[in-house]
């Protein structure tokens, strides 16, 4: 294969692992045939031919003030920004490393999260992610000097890039096929990726240079990358038929209309219409002084049938007559559209209850949540872990490069690394409060235990759930303090 675009972080390759079975892509990455090119169709509802354009009808239907407002609400629970912490820190609690290569792993995500500009740019980034289902940056290193790390992330629009794979065949003994392997790579193309002619052409850029995060929605039959949104098209598309709907009929049914009976007499058929329309002109006709120019202007005022109905009246009848035709008097009624709005939020997983502006929060005990809320938490929590691979990616690249570990033992640090959100649900203050408050009535329990049957470092890590770091900060502010000892101080 031709030499691709970009860096390579090299490792050592297992042996031993040949196999029948193609590798699972749960990345939506495209299968390359033997001519160098790859195909991919994609028609989930007869419209879409490409990915690029499920990617426009995501961003399309994010911008329905329903569906938007359902969003903000998914990715301010998810991303919280606050003045005196960042939205996301690094856990590395369970890494069998010692305490100074611990601190040297979190300050390269700290420095990656500055590459991001997280702190500021985060909530745009998650929903860039949540919107499209995917999110791609190109890492840029000095090949000079590559033990600076990442100097730079660029963003990468979804729709000019596309992860492809080619797998690597051979047969043995016994003519069956077999699969060497897969090389992972990327096309980029600035004027968009084009799957559906079944060809591409494009810059091929290696797997190590992007940072790639998928939505882990995955559509089982096609093996295509789906985003979050993808279940809120029909409840939009729905939404909005019904809201304009409702506008027609309500612009052609609010007016009061007239009913003007003219009487004609004996006249013909002819002359009957003729008097009609005169009758219609001299009403219809409306002179007006214009003061401005002091000339008569005449403003013809021509109506529609939305408005005033024109009836002839034969001799024998009651001679001429007006009567009014009343408007509407169900144009109050807006259930249907409450019924799909409540539908859009069911399918984003968005509590029914936020929808209703008038109803407040209450501030009660964490038992009063309703179970929406706790779903909805739950949701979030999963989103989250699958928006931390982009940090894990990113963080990969920056050790590696900067030699803080090696290609080998980034699998063991990658099961071991965890990343703390900051919490800002319906509940979480109070929850934490709780959870404090159940944490001190066993402290206070279990403090005669303590040097006989219990440490006092399983006390700090499995009653009150401190992490490492937060042991260190504690312990570095007593001494601070004037190392002063109470009984639970010197206890704990």
């Amino acid at each position: 294969m031709a030499e691709l675009f970009g860096f390579r972080i090299t490792r050592s390759k297992d042996e031993g692992t040949d196999s029948v079975i193609l590798p699972t892509s749960d990345d939506g990455a495209g299968d390359i045939a033997g001519g160098g090119f790859y195909s991919q169709f994609l028609d989930i509802d007869g419209r879409d031919r490409t990915e690029a354009d499920l990617i426009r009808r995501y961003r399309d239907i994010a911008q329905q003030p329903e569906c938007d407002m359902a969003v903000e609400d998914i990715i301010n629970e998810s991303i919280v920004s606050d003045e005196k912490d960042q939205s996301v820190s690094l856990i590395t609690d369970r890494l069998p490393y010692q305490q100074k290569v611990k601190n040297r792993i979190r300050e390269e995500f700290d420095s990656v999260l500055r590459l991001l500009d997280f702190n500021s740019k985060g909530h745009d980034i998650f929903r860039r992610w949540y919107v499209d289902g995917r999110i791609y940056f190109h890492k840029i290193i000095d090949k000079n000097a590559p033990e600076k790390g990442v100097t730079e992330l660029r963003y990468i629009d979804p729709r000019k890039i596309k992860k492809v794979r080619q797998v690597i065949k051979d047969r043995d003994d016994n003519n069956t096929e077999i699969i060497k392997g897969v090389e992972e790579f990327y096309i980029y193309n600035e004027k968009g990726i084009d799957v559906a002619s079944g060809t591409s052409t494009g810059l091929k850029i290696t797997s190590d240079s992007i940072a790639y995060c998928p939505s882990g929605v995955i559509d089982a039959q096609k093996g295509t990358v789906l985003s979050h949104l993808h279940k809120a098209i029909k409840a939009v598309n729905q939404l909005r038929m019904i809201e304009d709907s409702l506008v027609i009929y309500r612009i052609s049914r609010a007016p009061e209309r007239r009913i003007f009976y003219i009487d004609v007499g004996n006249l013909p058929k002819v002359k009957a219409e003729q008097y009609l329309k005169d009758v219609m002109n001299r009403y219809r006709n409306k002179m007006v002084y214009d003061a401005n120019t002091g000339e008569i202007r005449d403003d013809r005022n021509h109506m529609s049938m939305l408005e005033d109905f024109w009836l002839p009246r034969r001799e024998g009848g009651r001679g001429t007559e007006i009567s009014t035709l009343p408007g509407g008097s169900n144009l109050g009624e807006i259930d249907d559209i409450t019924y799909f709005q409540r539908k859009l939020y069911r399918s984003l997983n968005v509590p029914i209850s936020r929808l209703e502006a008038e109803s407040g929060f209450s501030l009660g005990r964490s038992t009063e949540i309703t179970r929406d809320e706790l779903k909805f938490t739950k949701f979030v929590q999963k989103l989250r872990k699958k928006f931390s691979v982009l940090f894990i990616d990113i963080l990969r690249t920056q050790l590696i490069l900067k030699g803080v570990i090696s290609a080998e033992e980034w699998d063991m640090v990658k099961e071991h690394i965890q990343f703390d959100y900051l919490q800002d649900g319906h509940f979480s203050e109070l929850k934490k409060s709780e959870m404090m408050r159940e944490k001190l009535d066993m402290l206070s329990q279990i403090e005669s235990y303590v040097g006989t049957y219990f440490s006092k470092e399983w006390v700090r890590k499995n009653v009150l759930h401190m992490t490492d770091e937060e042991i260190e900060e504690i312990e570095t502010q007593i001494e601070n303090e004037g190392g002063g000892e109470d009984e639970m101080g010197d206890e704990f």
